[in-house]
């Protein structure tokens, strides 16, 4: 009895330090509705972000304790937003709270990016590549970047809308069930090396078999046991083996 209430216990997807954090959501969703940084609607954006934070619980995904926090910053700033202003008002604009953060973050962010593509030394002194040589190396087309976590919650999104009109909330996947989806989907990639994100989807029939699907892939990015990529022109997300 005590082993099969083990195996009926809730799956959860511990995600550590391996995708993003509550920065790096506030980006996407500035990217995501077009808008000026120095300019953020903050009722539409706290309201798409409190909807990401659903959804991640909603999948058993811990979440760090920063994600929360960060809600709890939007929501104070938008309840100042609401306040009246008078005209002699020089109280500082409330969304410079989230605005400066924001900024250094990105600063630091674009620092990062761009030290890890400068070439390493031992690459350039000792061995010379061309770019076809590494884009056959990757094995990997050229154009591909990689998708983070809120792009794939969007993606799954659209998915789980087409597969079923009622929320999923209710579904509780196991891990023997999520276990087992990722020794399928190493079988799927060992055969063909590379699938799009769509296909791994179109022969699940519930939402809990979908549901279950993507939460495997979250412990193969995190175990590295896949890439997942998007093409920067047509937009499809492609998982790599290996």
């Amino acid at each position: 009895m005590m082993e099969q209430r083990q195996e009926q216990a809730p799956y959860h997807v511990h995600l550590e330090d391996l995708f993003e954090g509550p920065m790096d959501l506030l980006i996407h969703l500035v990217k995501k509705n077009e808008v000026d940084i120095y300019d953020i609607p903050i009722a539409l954006i706290t309201q798409q972000y409190i909807e990401y934070i659903d959804w991640l619980k909603a999948l058993n995904i811990d979440i760090a304790g920063e994600f929360l926090v960060m809600a709890a910053t939007l929501a104070h700033i938008k309840s100042r937003m609401l306040l009246p202003t008078q005209e002699d008002d020089d109280d500082e604009d409330p969304r410079m709270e989230i605005i400066r953060p924001l900024e250094e973050y990105l600063q630091l962010k674009y620092a990062s990016e761009d030290l890890m593509d400068r070439d390493r030394l031992d690459w350039d002194v000792f061995v010379r590549r061309n770019a076809d040589d590494t884009e056959v190396l990757s094995g990997e087309e050229p154009g591909l970047v990689q998708v983070g976590l809120f792009e794939l919650i969007d993606a799954f999104q659209e998915i789980i809308k087409r597969a079923s009109p009622a929320y999923f909330f209710d579904i509780t996947p196991d891990a023997i069930s999520v276990k087992s989806r990722i020794s399928q989907i190493v079988d799927i990639l060992e055969q063909r090396n590379s699938v799009t994100f769509k296909e791994l989807f179109e022969t699940q029939a519930t939402r809990g078999d979908i549901v279950i699907t993507f939460l495997a892939l979250l412990e193969m990015v995190k175990s590295q046991v896949i890439r997942i990529m998007q093409h920067l022109e047509s937009g499809i997300i492609r998982i790599f083996y290996g």
